[in-house]
């Protein structure tokens, strides 16, 4: 903890520096990183709590990667938004300011509109089938390494959001009729707006932190997250009605320095990857357990958790794939993702 303390300091130094005079590359110097003289600190940036699935996997993951480097390497988790908010942290990465972030794939999406295929509903028909098509480089690596050159960030694989749903104040919906006249908390997205519309209600584009006093108030009528948002934010509380629409498996990205990753040896470079593919095993695990006691907590607590007519809502979204997937390359890997299903 002291080591974090001490970390957190020297970040709020670094980070004013690299916004006021463009600071390069946030002190590391990449021609010693990972030397066996010293230790390279690598700041890890999450809005998530200690708590939460991507936390615990993540401090497994640091730990056991500055374990089997003998301590050269030590990767520090700045939870709850500490380092900024995700849009922030995005371009904290492409600056040198800070080394590793998980995202969300909206983030994504304004620096590459081909993130679009990965992140929109109708794409993944499962958590398993959403993790597997990630963990597929060869055809992850065009999407994954495509804004290393202009914005010197790359992908390095992700962590599942789960299923996402729609939960409601005033009662239970089957079908996208009953959103009718429904305003719903969506992300900044403008393919998001769009699904909850093709859905049937109105969207509301509104920051996370707000979803709460917005339902509670009146000023929305719902929301759309996983049971394990649901539960956490207490939404639950104000949105009673927990419908499984399932229109999305979301999708948070680890993102990192090209550079600092170019500069990593060889050895430290496998190791990393297995360690990281460790913790997304490791997060698709807690995320099952978590979201089985997410839905217990809720239902406990008074929550109704319905089944919905699942064919009129995928009717209702279909046109989504045509309105947003343009290019040819967006179309071959969507169809190639629905391939690695089958």
């Amino acid at each position: 903890m002291i080591r974090r303390i001490f970390a957190a300091a020297g970040v709020t130094v670094a980070l004013g520096l690299t916004m006021s005079s463009c600071a390069n590359l946030g002190g590391l110097n990449l021609e010693t990183v990972g030397n066996e003289d010293q230790v390279t600190y690598v700041k890890l940036a999450l809005n998530q709590t200690e708590t939460h699935p991507s936390y615990i996997a993540l401090d497994n993951f640091s730990q056991r990667f500055e374990e089997r480097t003998d301590g050269r390497w030590v990767i520090d988790i700045f939870p709850n938004e500490q380092l900024g908010s995700q849009q922030e942290v995005v371009q904290f990465i492409s600056s040198g300011a800070i080394e590793m972030a998980i995202v969300s794939g909206t983030q994504l999406e304004n620096l590459n509109k081909d993130f679009q295929v990965l992140n929109m509903p109708t794409t993944f028909s499962s958590i398993d089938h959403q993790m597997s098509v990630i963990r597929d480089q060869d055809l992850m690596e065009p999407i994954f390494t495509s804004l290393e050159e202009r914005d010197n960030i790359t992908v390095i694989g992700g962590f599942t959001q789960g299923t996402r749903n729609i939960y409601t104040k005033g009662g239970a919906i089957t079908k996208p009729e009953d959103l009718a006249g429904l305003k719903i908390r969506v992300q900044e997205s403008d393919m998001h707006i769009r699904m909850i519309e093709l859905m049937g209600a109105s969207a509301t584009p509104l920051s996370y932190g707000e979803v709460y006093t917005a339902i509670q108030s009146g000023v929305l009528d719902g929301a759309e997250n996983n049971e394990v948002s649901y539960t956490t934010q207490q939404h639950n509380e104000v949105a009673p009605f927990f419908n499984r629409t399932e229109h999305l498996v979301g999708l948070d990205y680890m993102i990192m320095r090209a550079d600092l990753r170019e500069a990593m040896s060889d050895e430290d470079r496998a190791i990393f990857d297995e360690e990281w593919d460790n913790a997304m095993t490791d997060h698709t695990e807690l995320w099952a357990v978590e979201t089985d006691r997410a839905i217990a907590e809720a239902e406990a607590d008074g929550a109704t958790f319905s089944d919905v007519d699942r064919e009129a809502f995928e009717e209702a979204l279909a046109p989504i794939r045509e309105e947003f997937l343009t290019t040819d390359l967006q179309n071959k890997l969507y169809d190639d993702i629905q391939e690695a299903q089958e």
